[in-house]
């Protein structure tokens, strides 16, 4: 058979397109470009190696850090979703058996909350949260609560004081069975719904009839203040058998804020005149300052200011009243730490149930995608030898409290009050 030759310029294309093959061949085929990255998978390790870098203790108590991450790598690939990496995500970090150490995406008021204690304080942080936040306020739309779930139903377990649910006439106990015909979500449910009424469905108690319609209106809340706005207003005075029991809720203690509202209030403002006092921190957040403790146990300096009329005022830079502590499950941190703290010096009776041993110190870490990691990144000892992580606080005086159906009722509140009362009667 007789072969004829390619023109010159044919042989040179396909000389071309058979190098071009190859090329692709090569590149589909490298380690870098064979299975490549999905957003899940980046996450994951970049989740990995900030824990691996940053926890506070070198052998990941006990843990085998570099096995954890082979075996939950592989089910990481088979998410579809942010939120299914996060919960998987989560189950590992779980692994480390550690207080402090979560991964937080924007579905969960946790994740607004945590940068909002952390952000003022960290100028590095606020840069980086700049593409997330462009007018720099760390706020979403909800109505205020705390809720938990049991037996896959979801119950309302805390409202804040001033809140739009309290407002609404929300409880403690309450089911939430819809939000506007639709399954209850914690942001989505008010997800751009600031000022616009949304109906709730909730039931009251197990009797199917004592289902209802709540409407709320949501509105923005500023994780920087609300904690704050809800501890003002908070504080009361509550009068029984012609003794006057001052109450407040310190729903954070993750700055001087706090402490600061604190003393205004029992030195000068609503709290001066009560004859005792309850203080309590269930649920929120730790993060309260050594000096926290002061003012229970300062010497009793006392202030008198004269006026030309002959106005007098006297002021007490100390509480030396008696003292009532409520505590729960929630009560986590340094929030803890004042519990022992109380009980160490005699300070008053603690009330409730068991705080969770919550006890090291913890850094958040923001993820390229704007996910929020919290590593525990400090061991934390009490009085040099005391370690309260994995054991936590027991109350004095134990007052359980299931949020089911309640209706409202708070008997740690009640039996902190009963308490309180006694002690200004002895």
């Amino acid at each position: 058979m007789k072969l004829f030759p390619l023109p010159r310029n044919h042989r040179l294309i396909i000389t071309t397109l058979i190098s071009l093959c190859l090329i692709l061949f090569s590149w589909l085929n490298s380690p870098l470009h064979s299975t490549p990255t999905n957003p899940q998978t980046e996450l994951f390790n970049q989740v990995w190696q900030t824990v691996n870098d940053n926890f506070y203790d070198p052998n990941f108590n006990g843990v085998n850090w570099q096995t954890i991450k082979d075996d939950y790598e592989p089910k990481i690939r088979q998410t579809q979703s942010r939120e299914a990496a996060a919960t998987l995500i989560n189950q590992m970090l779980s692994e480390l058996n550690t207080s402090h150490t979560h991964l937080y995406i924007p579905n969960q008021p946790a994740y607004y909350q945590v940068l909002g204690i952390f952000a003022p304080r960290n100028r590095d942080l606020r840069q980086e949260l700049k593409p997330f936040f462009p007018n720099g306020k760390i706020e979403y739309s909800g109505i205020g609560i705390v809720t938990k779930t049991i037996d896959t139903q979801t119950f309302i377990s805390a409202i804040l004081e001033g809140s739009p649910a309290a407002e609404a006439g929300l409880k403690v106990g309450d089911r939430i069975l819809s939000v506007d015909n639709r399954p209850f979500q914690a942001i989505e449910s008010f997800a751009d719904q600031a000022g616009t009424p949304v109906p709730i469905l909730i039931q009251r108690s197990p009797n199917p009839n004592s289902q209802q319609e709540i409407t709320v209106t949501p509105k923005l809340l500023d994780t920087t203040t609300m904690y704050l706005d809800a501890m003002d207003a908070s504080t009361e005075i509550i009068e029984q058998q012609g003794k006057k029991i001052g109450y407040i809720h310190i729903w954070s203690y993750a700055s001087d804020d706090y402490q600061e509202q604190l003393e205004e209030e029992l030195i000068y403002g609503r709290l001066k005149q009560a004859d005792t006092l309850v203080v309590d921190l269930r649920d929120g957040w730790g993060g309260s300052p050594l000096t926290a403790l002061n003012i229970y146990t300062a010497p009793n300096l006392s202030l008198t200011t004269i006026f030309r009329d002959g106005t007098k005022y006297t002021h007490y830079a100390g509480w030396h009243k008696p003292v009532v502590m409520i505590v729960n499950g929630g009560s986590r941190s340094a929030k803890e730490i004042l519990a022992y703290g109380f009980q160490q010096f005699n300070i008053g009776p603690v009330i409730g149930t068991p705080t969770p041993g919550a006890v090291v110190a913890g850094r958040p870490f923001l993820m390229s995608d704007g996910s929020l990691l919290y590593v525990a990144v400090a061991d934390v000892y009490v009085n040099g030898d005391e370690r309260l992580e994995g054991k936590g606080v027991t109350p004095d005086i134990l007052v359980p409290f299931s949020p089911e159906y309640a209706q409202g009722a708070d008997p740690q509140k009640e039996r902190a009050l009963e308490v309180a009362l006694a002690a200004v009667q002895e």
